[in-house]
């Protein structure tokens, strides 16, 4: 008698892709990271804010804890940051039901966005340079591929980005409860705000 394997839904399959794909993002970061390679910009105490603007409430928080890495010969990028870093809610009752209810930290605890940038950037250049940075964000354990504009800038062995952008909380399969509906935006704005330093060791 052939024995057969476990029987997967296509939903099950879905899933397996998706957390396998966080994964692979998060070990990527987690490689990357560590690394003090020449002519790399790190980044350990980004700025990120949400805003959640409903038409009956207006919900805000913030992390001081991005962390991030730039590799301007292959123009690639990772960041991440822990979910449950945020903080400045309106209440602690609001934290605990952003963390437990929503974003489900103790199963994704990571938000992370890596790809590359689009534009050729001579880095060796001070300057202030619009940017686009196209890759995968996941969040909420949803990966997402996207474009996001932002600005670089270029000083002292020092770079700076800034970026604003918005994130539709469907396209990363976070429900709103209709009794709180007038109270989360279905759409919430992200702004990014964080320095870079380039690796001492290079000559560049």
């Amino acid at each position: 008698m052939a024995l057969q394997g476990p029987t997967f839904t296509p939903e099950m399959r879905n899933n397996m892709v998706i957390k396998c794909t966080a994964m692979l993002c998060l070990a990527t970061l987690g490689a990357w990271l560590p690394q003090t390679g020449e002519g790399t910009y790190r980044c350990e105490n980004g700025k990120v804010q949400f805003k959640s603007d409903a038409p009956l409430e207006v919900i805000q928080a913030h992390s001081s804890k991005l962390r991030g890495i730039l590799d301007p010969d292959r123009k690639a990028f990772a960041w991440t940051v822990e979910i449950a870093t945020f903080e400045g809610f309106n209440s602690p009752l609001q934290r605990e039901h952003f963390n437990e209810n929503y974003l489900e930290t103790t199963r994704f605890p990571k938000a992370v966005f890596s790809g590359k940038i689009i534009e050729d950037i001579d880095f060796s250049q001070s300057g202030t340079y619009p940017v686009r940075a196209k890759g995968k964000l996941v969040l909420h354990g949803v990966e997402q591929e996207r474009i996001i504009k932002g600005q670089l800038e270029l000083r002292n062995g020092i770079a700076r980005v800034r970026a604003l952008f918005t994130v539709p909380l469907a396209d990363h399969d976070i429900a709103i409860p209709k009794v709180v509906y007038q109270k989360i935006a279905e759409e919430i704005s992200v702004s990014v705000e964080a320095e870079l330093v380039l690796n001492s060791s290079s000559g560049k």
